[in-house]
């Protein structure tokens, strides 16, 4: 198998982070939707990752199908979401904080670093921050059990943190949700964070930005 993508990017790295934990063998193509984008459309025609091409060939696309289909390869006993009832609903919608979180920081970091500087809207990059902060704090209400089975909320939301505070590290410093700190210390504590662990990314705060003006 290839994984297709940069581990900079949160929805590629906990594909990366799932495979590792599964047991899957897999190459890495680091190709980069900005730097080689026609190349990229030839394996997603959206020319977005993360890809991954299966042995027989086929290319999947996106990662929440992606990692359905590695949960259907190794069975209900192993895979890292439930399969149905209230677990899967509650792990569904941990998912869906910390994936939204991530959509308004990477929101936020497009507005910096892709919109030329004249163009750029600061009540956009305020509203997303907002957004950004809600999600965060959403998960931080939730209970997360050190002795949890480590499952695919876990992994998203430890994935999501790592990439907020690259991105806009101003919006997750250390000590501001403990119970999140603790959900990354655990996870980026085991071989299969530390390795796809990001490059680093960083986008510039300013001032005005940093007070959400």
């Amino acid at each position: 198998m290839i994984l297709v993508g940069q581990y900079d990017s949160p929805y590629t790295r906990r594909v990366a982070v799932s495979l590792r934990l599964l047991g899957f063998d897999f190459e890495h193509d680091t190709r980069s939707v900005f730097g080689d984008f026609d190349s990229m459309r030839t394996t997603n025609p959206l020319g977005r990752i993360p890809s991954l091409i299966v042995d027989d060939g086929t290319t999947l696309i996106d990662s929440g199908a992606i990692l359905d289909w590695l949960d259907q390869q190794v069975g209900p006993e192993r895979a890292l979401l439930a399969a149905n009832g209230p677990a899967r609903q509650q792990a569904l919608q941990r998912i869906a904080l910390a994936s939204g979180t991530i959509d308004k920081v990477m929101g936020i970091g497009y507005e910096r670093l892709v919109r030329p500087e004249r163009y750029r809207w600061p009540d956009w990059i305020a509203r997303c921050r907002t957004q950004a902060e809600g999600g965060l704090a959403a998960l931080a209400r939730l209970s997360w059990p050190a002795d949890e089975r480590l499952s695919q909320p876990w992994i998203t939301t430890a994935c999501m943190m790592r990439y907020v505070r690259l991105a806009v590290h101003d919006l997750l410093p250390v000590g501001r949700y403990p119970t999140l700190d603790a959900v990354s210390d655990r996870c980026e504590a085991l071989p299969a964070f530390k390795e796809t662990y990001p490059a680093d990314y960083v986008v510039p705060v300013t001032p005005s930005e940093a007070r959400g003006l």
